[in-house]
């Protein structure tokens, strides 16, 4: 297993060496930035392939339904990146723990009638199929790999305990809604004062750079907004009064932008050894991935 962990880590450098010989300057950091990105969200990406290819090519009078196969899907995607060491298993119990919590709030939205899935399954549970989980275990798949492949360092970060209780905060509210007044508003402005000052530092080529961590969680909260807005155009999932061939609301990539604080701080529950303290630049890394 050491041996497969250390020939991928090989295969990653070498195609890192062979970008930054061929494409120097700045757009070859572009092209290395963009790579490692998609490498580090493999797992939604091979999620959200299926999501497309199974929709355009699935019968619906087979007897095996999509659902069904997604979730099959999902579940063997999951062990090939633990057999051929992909992910770690310290990144897996992250995945996992992301995956329960999502879970449990796609069993609240469906039954509040956020939204709903349409389609029949085997593989589903008070109306969620089981696939859905994995969705979210993708969001945690990608915080965990993208920390690890960019080398990343969170400096200055606030105290531990404050993150905790604003992901917890975050969290409550997504139930908590649909009883009490919506405080989502107070939620951003917490994220942007607590994080002010926390620097995503990370290593693209040679070089530490570095990016505001509410900015970095603000773009990747509209990537996973396409995403959503892909999986509403096969049919996939649909929100309540969303009607055909409609985009999703930007008032979900402000959703998407709470929840990877939650992702974020679950992936700091068991691995913190990305986070300091200090105001701190990483070392150099001239064999970066």
């Amino acid at each position: 297993m050491q041996h497969l962990h250390e020939h991928n880590l090989s295969i990653e450098r070498r195609l890192g060496d062979a970008v930054r010989a061929r494409l120097p300057g700045l757009f070859g950091e572009f092209v290395m930035f963009v790579f490692k990105q998609a490498w580090a969200c493999l797992f939604g990406g091979l999620l959200l392939a299926a999501i497309i290819l199974s929709k355009y090519l699935w019968n619906p009078d087979w007897a095996f339904q999509r659902y069904d196969f997604l979730f099959l899907f999902a579940i063997t995607t999951q062990a090939l990146f633990l057999r051929f060491k992909l992910e770690t298993w310290e990144e897996a119990r992250v995945i996992l723990l992301f995956h329960l919590t999502g879970t449990a709030m796609e069993w609240f939205k469906v039954h509040a009638g956020s939204w709903g899935y349409p389609e029949p399954g085997l593989f589903k549970l008070m109306g969620v199929p089981m696939f859905s989980g994995f969705m979210y275990a993708s969001v945690g798949s990608y915080m965990a790999r993208v920390i690890r492949i960019f080398s990343m360092q969170f400096a200055p970060y606030p105290p531990f305990w404050m993150t905790m209780v604003l992901a917890v905060a975050i969290y409550v509210n997504f139930f908590a809604h649909h009883f009490l007044p919506d405080i989502r508003l107070v939620l951003f402005a917490a994220t942007v004062v607590l994080y002010a000052r926390t620097r995503v530092w990370f290593i693209n080529t040679e070089h530490p750079r570095w990016m505001p961590l509410p900015l970095a969680a603000l773009l990747s909260s509209f990537a996973l907004w396409v995403a959503e807005n892909v999986g509403t155009a096969t049919g996939t999932w649909l929100y309540s009064g969303q009607l055909p061939g409609q985009a999703v609301s930007f008032a979900k990539l402000g959703s998407w932008y709470l929840l990877l604080y939650v992702a974020f701080v679950t992936v700091t529950v068991v691995s913190r050894s990305a986070l300091s303290r200090k105001a701190v630049v990483p070392v150099t890394d001239t064999r970066a991935r």
